[in-house]
């Protein structure tokens, strides 16, 4: 008994080593294997080596620029200084669903990365069969046969590369979904930003209305008590009416955009924005025109550090997604091009034989297999050729797309800077006309006062003034958003205060 004990373990040993032998003559035909994966370079970038709007000058001029840190490392938490809407940005970063999808597509593809790159390993199983049928020799008796141990199924030797190649691809794939990832993250920091200011204008623009209108009611009813003395004319009644309606339809618009806006913000955020994080209430208390004027001045966002060479462009994730895109599609042309040769699959097996079950770790006698197949295309009505032609023209495609990608980025970073420095300029000027317009209106008022001056002087001064502080909370909502343009133009949003983040180091293992 303890003899059958030590011949079973004897034969287990010689299995063991018999498929490690499987196993290490599959791993050094892998590392033989050759690549026909054509030499990738960048390709260079389709547009002038200088920022639009940017000159050697310029540059010269602010030589900080250099020195200062890519517009892509400035935390959002230090761009965006406002408590109320860090709060927001941290919520919509936890549950706005565009970017939950794009994570979850990120390990969906991580996924199937590693489905592709287990083919470079060969798969081991362990296998117990057994089978009873009558012998091919008279008399014909019942035999049973049981096997056990450990199987390698049809594993491909990559001679050629084939494997590889779609590895990297799919590697390559992986990458291009984290740099998808990060230009959500970074679309969505930024159009929680738009609209909390976006809100911000709604409410300034909501509570100009609102003061308007009780002012314009207010001199309505003194204008109507003039004209039922006979003092007023019917016209200049008229125009002061206008002027009232004109006004609640102002604040009727203003309620409906206010209230538009919460519900887009609502959406970014994934959920009802509480009261504290909303933008603060304007003070209503302000009667005078100058005043509100200047009360309506926000904080304005920093200047941020823009370099004047064009390879700040590389940092925009859409432009590192369209390059990992290519990336993919070159490696996909080696795996094309392998197809081509012949193919090589390995199956072995080692393990023990019994003539019955019970027995086949007792009693049985050490048996293995070892066997391959060689599959070389001879004719395929040129169907591997078109897919060799096939692969190079979607590589061709995604250098059309990954030198698209560069020129949009180069124009949304070109239009951003453009607007950055014109709307700065409109919200001065509209602030210099609506404190001009203040100034007016008080002139005007004093002069009716007095008899100097018509009430259709009065009036044309009351609807300036009005149209006026319209334009100048339009202007200075425009500024805002075009200093988040450019933030967002240039890849800013994506790392936290204290934190640099690449995403590169989320890669899985094994990922190049």
């Amino acid at each position: 008994m303890v003899e059958n004990k030590n011949m079973a373990a004897c034969r287990v040993m010689r299995m063991r080593r018999a498929g490690m032998r499987l196993v290490a003559l599959a791993s050094v035909a892998m590392l033989q294997a050759c690549s026909l994966i054509p030499s990738y370079q960048r390709p260079e970038l389709a547009v002038p080596t200088t920022l639009a709007g940017t000159d050697g000058a310029a540059a010269s001029a602010a030589p900080s620029a250099s020195s200062a840190p890519a517009v892509a490392d400035v935390p959002w938490r230090s761009y965006f200084p406002d408590a109320r809407l860090q709060s927001l940005v941290c919520e919509a970063l936890a549950n706005n669903r565009d970017l939950r999808v794009a994570i979850l597509n990120i390990e969906q593809l991580r996924a199937a990365y590693q489905i592709q790159r287990a083919d470079l390993f060969p798969t081991v199983n362990a296998s117990v069969s057994g089978t009873r049928q009558p012998s091919t020799a008279s008399p014909y008796r019942l035999g049973t046969t049981a096997t056990g141990g450990l199987a390698i199924p049809a594993f491909e030797l990559d001679l050629f590369g084939r494997v590889q190649a779609l590895t990297d691809a799919a590697s390559a794939q992986v990458l291009a979904s984290q740099e998808a990832r990060r230009s959500v993250h970074i679309s969505l920091v930024a159009s929680v930003a738009s609209t909390y200011y976006t809100l911000w204008a709604d409410r300034w623009q909501l509570a100009l209305a609102e003061q308007t209108l009780a002012t314009r009611q207010d001199s309505l009813k003194l204008q109507q008590l003039k004209f039922d003395n006979g003092v007023l004319n019917e016209l200049d009644l008229r125009s002061a009416q206008s002027l009232v309606e004109s006004a609640r339809v102002a604040r009727v618009q203003a309620q409906r955009q206010s209230a538009q806006d919460l519900q887009a913000l609502a959406l970014l955020v994934g959920k009802p924005v509480p009261a504290e994080w909303m933008p603060p209430q304007p003070n209503l208390a302000l009667k005078d025109p100058g005043e509100f004027v200047q009360a309506s001045l926000w904080p304005g966002l920093s200047e941020l550090p823009v370099g004047m060479s064009s390879d700040v462009l590389l940092q925009r994730p859409d432009v590192a997604q369209a390059e990992q895109t290519l990336i993919s599609a070159n490696a996909n042309i080696g795996a094309a091009r392998a197809a081509r040769f012949p193919r090589i699959s390995l199956t072995g097996s080692a393990g023990v034989a019994s003539n019955s079950l019970s027995g086949l770790f007792d009693n049985g006698r050490f048996a293995w297999s070892f066997g391959g197949s060689l599959l070389a295309p001879i004719f395929d009505a040129g169907r591997t050729a078109a897919g060799v032609d096939s692969a190079v023209v979607k590589r061709d495609i995604a250098i059309a797309q990954y030198d698209k990608a560069v020129q949009t980025a180069f124009r949304e970073v070109a239009d951003a800077l453009v607007a950055r420095r014109t709307y700065a300029e409109q919200a001065d000027a509209q602030l210099a006309q609506a404190q001009a317009e203040a100034a007016r209106l008080k002139l005007s008022t004093l002069r009716y006062d007095n008899g100097v001056a018509s009430q259709l002087d009065l009036l044309d001064a009351q609807r300036a003034l009005f149209t006026a502080q319209q334009a100048h909370i339009s202007a200075q909502l425009q500024r805002q958003l075009a200093h988040i343009g450019v933030y967002k133009a240039l890849g800013g949003g994506w790392a936290e205060a204290g934190q640099q983040v690449d995403v590169r180091e989320a890669t899985p293992s094994g990922v190049r």
